[in-house]
């Protein structure tokens, strides 16, 4: 296959296994251009860096997120995509993600943060509510798990079958546990505050809760490249190496929830 082919290859497959996502996801990247080049013309910093970061970033990370659950949609079985509830659960994503890069962006527009804000009372409904949302779109994982387990498409590896639902539920317990307690606190970091570490713009000094919650939220790509990486090993070492592979990510992941919660940087 030709390498200008792969990429049409790849967004037919897409298309096929959840349109409404596959257009939402690409929206996002293609908004994604312009957040990145106001990075670039826009001289306005907030905590340090552009007021166009945060934008940048969620757009991407939200891109990655949609895309992935299209994706891991064609694992069901074609006559339980259209049931109600995994209807649901891509109108809910849509939906609450399109809120929360709307607010995310009109803050950011003004100069202003749009997490850890509850300078008025309009701002800390705004927050609670982004808070709210992000339940939703990481809830969304559960009938998705739910519906591959019981309703695979046929000839799902059954290895690669247990690292996707392994790794969406990894992203709900440990993305959506630490995001609730990091939601509830002050501020993302802990202790002293210094330096951004490049792209993600975490803490050097002092901890960052935002670490442990990046790692994870993106245990559902992760634990399913991990099944990729190791095809070629006989099934039953193969399932082994997945739930060692998952125990190891879940303990470094708390790990670096843990060492934020010390006061301590992720990498000084």
């Amino acid at each position: 296959m030709s390498a200008q082919a792969r990429p049409a290859r790849l967004l037919t497959e897409l298309l096929g296994r959840q349109r409404e996502l596959t257009i939402f996801g690409l929206t996002l990247l293609a908004l994604l251009v312009p957040a990145m080049v106001a990075t670039e013309v826009d001289p306005r910093l907030l905590d340090g860096v552009s007021v166009w970061a945060k934008p940048s970033k969620f757009l991407f990370s939200i891109a990655v997120h949609v895309l992935t659950f299209a994706w891991f949609m064609g694992y069901v079985a074609p006559e339980q995509r259209q049931l109600p509830m995994m209807r649901q659960a891509v109108g809910v994503l849509i939906a609450a993600n399109s809120f929360e890069l709307a607010w995310i962006g009109w803050q950011a527009a003004h100069g202003l943060q749009s997490h850890f804000n509850n300078d008025t009372p309009f701002y800390a409904v705004m927050y609670a509510l982004m808070g709210f949302s992000v339940l939703l779109i990481i809830a969304a994982n559960l009938p998705l798990a739910r519906a591959i387990w019981r309703h695979p498409v046929a000839n799902l590896d059954t290895g690669f079958r247990m690292a996707v639902i392994i790794g969406l539920l990894l992203t709900l317990v440990l993305g959506g546990g630490f995001g609730i307690y990091m939601s509830q606190q002050p501020s993302h970091a802990v202790g002293a505050v210094s330096g951004h570490f490049p792209i993600f713009g975490w803490n050097r000094l002092g901890g960052d809760l935002r670490v442990g919650h990046f790692f994870g939220i993106h245990a559902e790509q992760a634990i399913p490249l991990l099944a990729l990486a190791i095809s070629g090993v006989p099934q039953p070492m193969r399932r082994l190496l997945i739930l060692t592979g998952s125990a190891v990510y879940t303990a470094l992941t708390v790990a670096a929830f843990v060492q934020a919660l010390s006061a301590r940087p992720f990498l000084a």
